[in-house]
């Protein structure tokens, strides 16, 4: 093709390739057969500002531990400044209620002291279920095991990254968590699996659980209730805790 006939072929072409554009757009179902308007999200409030979602359990909200229980009965940690804090010796404290697939809430902070090093130091833990941990450890220039410091699935998956704030500041953790899935059998179909949101900072992208926490040897899991209690670790340390609440998926 000479240069004096390419904007003739031009003039052929291109109204041909509109044609055919508009022909494709024709055989094409209307927008409306893709759109889904049932069924219809629920509305929920969204909170914010420390406040609870509308659709949230909130487990401590400043006042009381009316929804916790200890070792002999009521739960024996401290309640102050619309904080809850552990009271060395007296025990891991959990929900009343059993929880299984969540979304769970919770602001937590280590002493301004600090004493120790390492897993000495501000240790506490958030367990799912009252098997899988999230590690609390104050891990604001303190180095430990990586797969044991602050917002790692305990002696599982190290964190993405370490987020820690100082000792003192409130710190939060945003967790997903779906819990396994056992046969009728007591077979595992599924693992549980997690994510964890560190001061707002992705730390745990959707891990599979390995097993409940174990802190020697592997983990291994063993059928159990579908829904079970949240707990809170009694490591030793005064650890504190605000604004707890979850919500059901």
């Amino acid at each position: 093709m000479t240069r004096s006939a390419l904007p003739l072929a031009l003039v052929f072409v291109i109204p041909a390739l509109i044609a055919a554009a508009a022909q494709e757009r024709d055989e094409m179902p209307p927008p409306e057969k893709t759109e889904v308007w049932e069924p219809e999200p629920a509305v929920v409030h969204a909170g914010g500002h420390g406040k609870a979602p509308s659709d949230a359990v909130v487990l401590f909200d400043g006042t009381d531990l009316s929804k916790w229980t200890g070792r002999n009965g009521a739960a024996a940690w401290t309640v102050a400044d619309g904080a809850l804090t552990v009271a060395p010796g007296t025990g891991t404290i959990s929900t009343r209620d059993s929880f299984g697939d969540v979304q769970l809430h919770i602001e937590w902070r280590t002493p301004t002291e600090i004493v120790g090093e390492s897993q000495g130091r501000g240790n506490s833990g958030v367990f799912l279920m009252e098997r899988y941990e999230v590690q609390v450890l104050d891990s604001y220039e303190n180095r430990s095991y990586s797969n044991g410091q602050a917002a790692s699935i305990y002696k599982q998956h190290i964190p993405l990254v370490n987020a820690s704030r100082a000792p003192g500041e409130w710190q939060t953790y945003d967790i997903v968590f779906m819990a396994p899935r056992f046969g009728s059998d007591g077979s595992l179909e599924h693992p549980a699996t997690m994510t964890v949101l560190h001061n707002g900072v992705l730390v745990q992208n959707h891990v599979e659980i390995e097993g409940p926490t174990v802190f020697r040897g592997q983990p291994r899991y063993e059928a159990h209730a579908p829904k079970a209690p949240i707990q809170l670790q009694d490591h030793g340390n005064f650890v504190s805790y605000r604004n707890i609440w979850v919500r059901e998926l």
